[in-house]
């Protein structure tokens, strides 16, 4: 199986590019917006990127703001990094749409429009603890696993 992106049906005719790096030693793939989206002061928006991503079961990806967008408009992901299982490609409920949880810590709105680079997205091995036993198996989108 690998690792790679794919466009989500829902936005297969809406000229959604695959993430790509931008240079040799680039460890991130730039995630770019799906649509045009308002950012308001003090609010988060999760913002499409139109894409999915599959990965080894070993391994997430990890979402990562881009800094000169963050620090030019006082942006933030809410949860610092976003994280995305292996298990949320596809799973029963969901089709793995990646979005993006944006916080305007600025105090005016901010439009970024379809096409604009806003995250990274990073391929990340991970380690299990001895004895791990966990057996629940995905069947949606943002939280859920539960509480």
């Amino acid at each position: 199986m690998a690792r790679g992106f794919e466009v989500i049906s829902q936005y297969r005719e809406h000229d959604i590019k695959l993430p790509i790096r931008k240079t040799t030693l680039s460890a991130g793939y730039d995630l770019t917006i799906a649509q045009d989206v308002t950012l308001f002061p003090g609010k988060v928006v999760l913002v499409p990127t139109g894409i999915k991503a599959y990965m080894e079961e070993d391994e997430y990806l990890g979402i990562h703001i881009r800094s000169g967008l963050a620090i030019k408009h006082s942006l933030s992901l809410i949860n610092g990094q976003g994280i995305i299982d292996a298990d949320y490609y596809n799973n029963k409920e969901n089709e793995g749409h990646i979005l993006i949880a944006v916080f305007n810590h600025g105090s005016e709105p901010v439009t970024i429009t379809k096409g604009t680079r806003l995250a990274q997205a990073i391929f990340y091995k991970y380690l299990k603890a001895d004895n791990d036993c966990a057996d629940t198996v995905r069947s949606g989108g943002f939280g859920s696993t539960g509480q």
